[in-house]
């Protein structure tokens, strides 16, 4: 697997490193991808299979797919310098400041260690007001880890949850092996923007990957902002992909889209829980609905960018609803919560691993106040941290649905 090269590409050499291991990134050196797409680079990780990709057009769904939030590298070694070129794709939007560089977070045994980014890349340019894209090119960079303990360890690197990123090379002072199986249970979920992480500090403390943390499961977080909208080929990617452990969270994305109306919502569930359940029949299985949400409770979608408060650079959104549409079937949050809690009541009868959690008991009217959501719809870094540990307590904490099995 390890190829040795005394030479970095470029003719670059690093302090402290002579001999160098290149190493070849494959599915057997990460987690948290479902696919890995060999490009001209290196290879580009894949949270949805190329089937799932195959079968919808929509660019927003290809951009969150790609964007590798829970995917992470993973292997072992006594390696005290490590260096990863990759090529990243960030997105900027038009009239608003230049978003923070993503974030590598390098995990060894278990603990975050070091941050760094990557420089250059290409720029994803976005016109809120047109609707408009253009990709600007850039080189490709390279994110480096040195000063670790010359010892043999676990590491991880975090990929950035909010970049497109190929990965082109793995240098290393040490040989490199595949990661030890710790026999953890697998946790798979589903979710929008909120689970793929949106405003988190970092791809490790997305609320996701911090329940996982302290739940002690392995993650594949199939979060996808904008993407949660009981699309067939995401429940069939969720009934292919081995797991101990489901999680699907639905309603915000149905709403801030205004996709489909009462009559579609509630055969689009069972249809979505029947197609998870033809693979996984027995495992544990959570509904998660929405959080609190003060623009769209009671006021449907869709979610549309105010501009009149874009004079500080930050985008914010409103919900262009009526309340009154609800009698016409436009669904909110409110109503979505209710229709989630007949069904699953009516389908535990036959299903006792399957199982409902308010997503208001995450994020609730109590914590409005102290931690509002700076642009109406997302999490702050501070409310990702607060969810996480709420979701590991309720879920895989004593008597939680997932207790039984968080150490499979």
């Amino acid at each position: 697997m390890n190829e040795r090269n005394d030479d970095v590409p470029g003719g670059r050499t690093a302090a402290g490193a002579t001999d160098w291991t290149t190493t070849p990134v494959t599915a057997e050196l990460l987690r948290g991808a479902l696919d890995l797409e060999v490009t001209e680079h290196g290879v580009l990780p894949h949270r949805l299979p190329a089937r799932a990709r195959a079968q919808c057009a929509d660019g927003q769904l290809a951009m969150a797919e790609a964007q590798p939030s829970g995917v992470r590298l993973a292997f072992r070694t006594r390696a005290t310098t490590i260096e990863l070129d990759a090529l990243r794709t960030r997105t900027a939007y038009v009239g608003a400041p230049a978003r923070p560089d993503g974030v590598y977070d390098l995990l060894v045994d278990g603990r975050l260690t070091r941050q760094a980014a990557v420089s250059g890349g290409n720029v994803l340019l976005v016109d809120m007001t047109t609707g408009t894209t253009e990709t600007r090119p850039g080189p490709i960079g390279t994110v480096r880890f040195s000063g670790l303990p010359d010892r043999d360890k676990d590491v991880e690197i975090w990929l950035p949850h909010n970049e497109i990123t190929q990965l082109v090379t793995l240098r290393t002072d040490a040989a490199v092996e595949p990661p030890v199986d710790r026999g953890c249970a697998r946790w798979l979920h589903h979710g929008s923007s909120i689970s793929h992480g949106s405003d988190a500090a970092s791809p490790s403390t997305t609320w996701p990957a911090l329940a996982a943390s302290l739940g002690g499961v392995e993650l594949t977080n199939l979060g996808l902002g904008g993407g949660a909208l009981l699309d067939p080929f995401t429940a069939r990617a969720l009934r292919d992909t081995p797991a101990d452990l489901i999680s699907v969270k639905i309603g915000i994305n149905l709403v801030n889209t205004d996709l489909m109306r009462l009559r579609a919502f509630g055969p689009a569930v069972h249809g979505f829980l029947d197609t998870v359940r033809e693979g996984r029949p027995t495992v544990p299985l959570l509904v998660v609905s929405p959080v609190l949400c003060p623009i769209h409770e009671d006021t449907p979608g869709p979610s549309v960018p105010d501009f009149s408060e874009f004079g500080d650079g930050r985008i914010r959104f409103r919900a262009a609803g009526d309340p009154a549409e609800r009698a016409s079937g436009k669904l909110t949050l409110g109503v979505i919560r209710d229709e989630l809690d007949r069904i699953v009541r009516q389908r535990s009868a036959e299903d006792p691993n399957l199982y409902l959690l308010d997503g208001r008991e995450l994020y609730g009217e109590a914590d409005v106040a102290e931690l509002p959501l700076p642009d109406g719809l997302h999490p702050d870094a501070a409310t990702h941290r607060l969810m996480g540990e709420r979701f590991a307590a309720r879920v895989f904490g004593p008597g939680g649905p997932f207790a039984a099995r968080s150490d499979a």
